[in-house]
């Protein structure tokens, strides 16, 4: 189970993605920290520092929207990323609006694609209690509501 997960994984994550690594480590950050997976979220850590990401900006993730760190493209696919994630939201016309002034349809597709797959990976960590294994040095490790 465990390989066909990674070449799904590996499917996402391609050179020729037509998301940029650092906004899909963002992304795949951000769905780790609302669906409490502190794996994922150290693991995914290590790879956002990796792709080039400033810490002050990973640190302020949760924030993504007051910080002003962020680019309008960014903040695009992170709201997309929390609606699609939270149960209690659901993507309506006008993120779709707000999505379609940065991203084509085969992004907002692969973007799905992405929010999905660490969606998947990251509940499953979690509720089987996956701990971080120091991937990345501590970091904020704040939940969806910003505690």
């Amino acid at each position: 189970m465990f390989c066909s997960l990674a070449l799904l994984y590996g499917a996402l994550d391609r050179r020729s993605s037509p998301l940029e690594p650092a906004l899909r480590s963002l992304v795949t950050v951000r769905v780790s920290q609302i669906n409490w997976c502190r794996f994922c979220v150290d693991i995914n850590s290590a790879t956002v520092l990796k792709r080039g990401v400033e810490r002050e900006k990973f640190d302020k993730l949760t924030e993504f929207r007051e910080s002003g760190l962020f680019s309008a493209r960014e903040q695009a696919a992170l709201v997309y990323a929390e609606a699609v994630t939270c149960s209690d939201q659901q993507p309506g016309e006008n993120l779709f609006t707000a999505l379609r002034r940065y991203f084509d349809d085969d992004a907002i597709i692969e973007l799905t694609g992405l929010i999905a797959f660490q969606n998947m990976s990251s509940k499953f960590n979690a509720a089987l209690g996956v701990e971080p294994q120091g991937f990345c040095l501590p970091a904020k490790n704040k939940n969806s509501d910003g505690g």
